[in-house]
């Protein structure tokens, strides 16, 4: 206290901290992305353990044994799905009552924003402690969506769905199963689901050890782990392995039927069927009996999963990086925020060279106009929310005027909008004022830098991974960004680090993670797919991450162009 107490050393503390405030933020930002990149060290992750002792402890037996017939029951309703050319609902209805199962159907309709131009469809033991629900849902995660829906009585789409005809009651956990093909060579856990939740580790610790148990070969983000992680393929592994889960985590879509369970808390998670042509094969048996096991464990539950972590990433299915490690990753590049708030407000209250008592000759002392700096803050919000809005209104508009189906007219509205963006904002304050002032561009920087914080810290809390990488691109931009760098290079800099182009270095290095690299051709064309895919989702589900980035990012990063240009 005692250093901040007195003004001689709060004097030279401010001094120090302004001298050396850019050494500190570069030290920062390498800093950040060197711990980052350590999480996936293995010495520096902890080994996954089951948390929940209602699983841990008590050993179940696993007795499946009709891999065979549930082989023929797959292959007849795959006829049964081809002959009747969609969902053969009677079919099922008959073949699951026969199985002693009691049945309902539901009906439900939704009216798209724009076509989904990427799909375009629409006896074990007896003795079970709690119901399962067996559940065959038609046009994917909009047919899961109604069924939630009307399970839980909620409404949050706007979509129009029949009432269920039986509950079971609250639904503690939930395993989706996808199966494209009856010859498995692994199973892969798909964790990630709508705007970036997770379920409880447990969940993904009772999958591993049941594979470790029964022998099944699996994977995560479609990667097998390696035992060298002492030598650099194997900390590449484990790398590439977080990577993907960070870019999929980011992305804010369900990346499985379980994604739409999680907002409703309930544990779920998406067991995927591989066949990569390895020699090792899986038969539908031992799958069964790993379901079994999971189901017998889950069915000893007294309580929700709540023991273990919600906030994790995973390098490998044995390891696992908590929220406590992989935070101080974030701060470390939210830190320079403050430090060059902190060098703008000693900046601001440090007197101009050649003035009196703080005053300039003929300047009022009221310090940069209100409009200036108003005028940009609300230009740029008010893009952002035609951003955010006029994609979808404008679509059959734009339909009727240019040869555009009516996905690519709100995909091509949403990046018209979002370049003309570019040329909005930047020279309003003039057209309102006049000239800007020194002092403005810094009071505007200084409400950028705090709304940047602010913003990305809350996206953080929910979403680590989405608030990490815009973090990585944007913070660059908010420390070092004034209206006297060389405006040419800065501003192909800033277009570099704009939310859109990071969204499209995004993808190609998503593919390159996948080992599936594409060319620029099919990287664009899959980048207007992921815009498009972006809208609906919200639409659809309630994605929140076209919403953030359109009405609060977008806005964000156009305040610091405005300062770009500023004179």
């Amino acid at each position: 206290m005692g250093l901040l107490s007195d003004p001689n050393r709060r004097r030279a503390l401010t001094n120090l901290l302004t001298r050396l405030n850019t050494p500190l933020c570069i030290v920062c930002y390498l800093a950040g992305v060197a711990w980052f990149m350590g999480l996936a060290f293995e010495p520096f992750t902890l080994r996954t353990y089951m948390s929940e002792n209602a699983m841990g402890s008590t050993m179940v037996e696993e007795r499946f044994l009709a891999g065979e017939r549930a082989l023929v029951t797959a292959r007849e309703f795959a006829a049964q799905k081809k002959k009747m050319g969609g969902m053969p609902v009677d079919w099922l209805v008959k073949a699951m009552q026969a199985r002693g199962l009691e049945v309902f159907t539901q009906s439900f309709s939704r009216t798209l924003p724009f076509p989904d131009e990427n799909k375009e469809r629409y006896v074990s033991q007896m003795y079970w402690a709690k119901d399962i629900i067996f559940l065959v849902n038609e046009h994917d995660l909009i047919g899961m969506q109604a069924w939630l829906e009307g399970y839980h009585h909620t409404n949050t789409t706007g979509m129009s769905w029949t009432p269920l005809e039986g509950r079971g009651g609250s639904i503690q956990a939930a395993l989706s199963l996808e199966l494209s093909s009856d010859i498995i060579t692994s199973l892969d856990l798909v964790l990630e689901g709508l705007n970036g939740q997770l379920p409880n580790l447990d969940l993904a610790n009772l999958f591993y050890a049941f594979c470790q148990k029964i022998g099944v070969l699996c994977t995560i983000q479609g990667k097998l782990q390696r035992n060298d992680w002492d030598s650099a393929a194997g900390y590449s592994q484990a790398v590439q392995t977080m990577l993907l889960m960070v870019l999929k985590q980011a992305s804010g879509r369900p990346w499985g039927d379980h994604g739409l369970f999680l907002r409703y808390h309930i544990e779920a998670a998406s067991i995927r069927g591989i066949n990569s042509f390895r020699q090792y094969k899986t038969d539908l048996t031992t799958v069964g009996k790993l379901l079994e096991g999971m189901f017998r464990k889950l069915n000893n539950l007294l309580e929700r999963l709540h023991q273990s972590y919600f906030f994790y990433l995973l390098p490998s299915l044995s390891r696992f990086v908590s929220i406590g490690y992989y935070m101080p990753a974030f701060g470390l590049l939210a830190a320079i925020l403050l430090l060059r708030a902190l060098d703008l407000w000693v900046q601001l209250g440090s007197p101009a060279p050649g003035t009196e008592d703080g005053l300039v000759d003929g300047e009022q002392p009221f310090g940069p106009g209100v409009l200036s700096v108003l005028t940009p803050l609300i230009i740029s919000h008010l893009t952002g929310v035609a951003l955010y809005t006029l994609p979808i209104m404008a679509q059959q508009t734009a339909v009727e005027h240019f040869p555009v189906s009516e996905t690519e007219a709100v995909v091509l509205t949403a990046i018209a909008i979002y370049t003309a963006g570019l040329a909005l904002p930047h020279n309003t304050h003039r057209v309102l004022s006049g000239e800007g002032t020194e002092e403005g561009w810094r009071v505007l920087k200084l409400i950028a830098i705090f709304y940047m914080a602010v913003l990305l810290g809350c996206t953080a809390l929910i979403n680590f991974s989405l608030g990490f990488i815009l973090a990585l691109t944007l913070v660059p931009v908010a420390a070092f960004i004034t209206p006297h760098v060389p405006r040419v290079l800065s501003a192909l800099v800033m277009v570099l680090l704009s939310p859109g182009s990071t969204l499209l270095f995004s993808i190609f290095v998503y593919q390159e993670l996948q080992e599936a690299p594409i060319t620029l051709l099919e990287g664009w064309n899959l980048f207007l797919s992921v815009i498009s895919q972006g809208i609906l989702d919200h639409n659809l589900y309630g994605s929140l991450v076209y919403p953030l980035i359109s009405l609060l990012v977008y806005p964000c990063w156009l305040l610091l162009w405005n300062i770009l240009f500023w004179k």
